[in-house]
């Protein structure tokens, strides 16, 4: 079936059916704009949308920014869970949080709080304790079906912890198994989760807000946003892209909260352009892994993490100057703290330096700018393979029935 239809970036995405129902597999179009690109495109306003509803007092977020609190300060484990691309927004979210609770003094500096932590959601679900009595399970589903997470869900409420779901509905399956909910309402029409990945990220900055009394603008944040959709960000990303098209392996690199982009980055390279990815964290990658790589190989660097940018960019134009050595040439999505710190010569299959990133926290600032230059970068990289993003190649036989395979009886 082909849908040629192309929406308005500035209008706000539908929400599931009513009543709720997992999508259907994505309409399959003869060329771009994919549905992968007009959710980028709709990034931009739907966080304005989302950070402003959320910011107001009596919110979701804020009740689940008491919850985080008074867990924390009964010094409870806080777990956050999901699957695929709602793990690494569960990765985010005990970024985000964790920062947060320093700011706000439970965490470090004196403050005893046990850290928030991301856990796989099926190795959750095999937890005999979990978090136990007291402690607070949020999962991450951009659907709110997504059995594993649904299992870590049960498994925590059995041991006695507060659930809360970050989800699309308040009427999945998901919410009936959460004590809060959170929901982002708009929902993505591809299965390459470009959306999936940012509502998440966009709740817990709002979350981090109302545990600090520093909510974060919805217009500042659709600015920092649209940057990378700017004429130029997008030239440059097609540049990139094109380099990077022949690679027959990429491995991506991060570090701080960047290793949650770098994981979401290989994600996507994979499900969207059907090319092999690798994430390594900044340092892990001169362990031995670089003799698996050789001139075939793509190299994505991602540092935007502000937080001790001179030792991480000093390790970073080590690792460059290593993977030059191999005849690879790197690419790199860099903040502006590392525009100077890493020479350009070392980054010959292009650069997109996210603008400077005024009054956010750094983590926020780091995974909400990398956001949109991660997942263009890979949908013009499918444009370059000829590849359709949006069905994640279930639209072959072979690989829709991989996909349905785990859950056969």
């Amino acid at each position: 079936m082909t849908d040629d239809r192309r929406r308005d970036p500035g209008a706000p995405l539908s929400g599931p059916p009513d009543p709720w129902a997992e999508t259907d597999m994505p309409t399959i179009r003869d060329g771009p704009p994919w549905h992968m690109t007009e959710m980028i495109e709709a990034e931009p306003a739907m966080a304005q949308r989302l950070l402003d509803r959320l910011a107001v007092r009596d919110s979701a977020a804020a009740r689940l920014a008491t919850a985080v609190r008074a867990t924390a300060e009964l010094r409870r484990p806080i777990l956050v869970t999901g699957c695929g691309t709602s793990e690494h927004g569960a990765m985010a979210t005990a970024e985000i949080l964790t920062e947060a609770l320093r700011s706000a003094g439970l965490v470090g500096g004196g403050g005893q709080a046990i850290p928030p932590a991301a856990v796989q959601a099926f190795e959750a679900s095999l937890e005999a304790e979990l978090g136990g009595p007291g402690s607070l399970l949020i999962g991450i589903s951009h659907e709110g079906a997504t059995w594993a997470t649904l299992e870590a869900l049960r498994a925590g409420k059995a041991v006695g912890a507060t659930t809360a779901l970050v989800t699309c509905s308040d009427r999945s399956p998901g919410a009936a198994l959460a004590d809060i909910v959170l929901a982002t309402e708009e929902l993505d029409r591809s299965w390459c989760h470009t959306i999936g990945y940012l509502s998440p990220i966009l709740a817990a900055t709002a979350v981090a807000g109302h545990l600090t009394g520093a909510n974060v603008g919805g217009q500042a944040v659709r600015g920092l946003l649209r940057a990378g959709l700017e004429p130029g960000a997008v030239a440059r990303t097609e540049g990139f892209a094109r380099v990077l098209a022949p690679a027959s392996h990429v491995v991506v690199i991060g570090s701080g909260a960047d290793r949650v982009a770098a994981r979401e980055l290989t994600l996507k390279i994979e499900e969207g352009t059907h090319v092999g990815a690798s994430s390594r964290d900044l340092e892990t990658v001169l362990h031995g892994h670089l003799a698996g790589m050789d001139e075939t190989t793509g190299f994505v660097l991602i540092l935007a993490d502000a937080r001790g940018a001179d030792g991480r960019a000093r390790r970073a134009k080590g690792v460059l100057r290593a993977v030059g050595e191999l005849g690879i040439g790197a690419g790199a999505i860099l903040g502006s703290a590392y525009v100077d710190k890493v020479p350009e010569e070392l980054t010959p299959a292009g650069r997109l330096v996210l603008p400077a990133v005024q009054d956010l926290p750094d983590a926020i600032g780091a995974l909400l700018g990398t956001a949109v230059p991660l997942q263009l970068l890979t949908e013009r990289l499918a444009r370059e393979r000829g590849v359709n993003p949006d069905p994640i190649r279930r639209d072959d036989p072979r690989y829709l029935r991989a996909a349905e395979a785990p859950s056969a009886t």
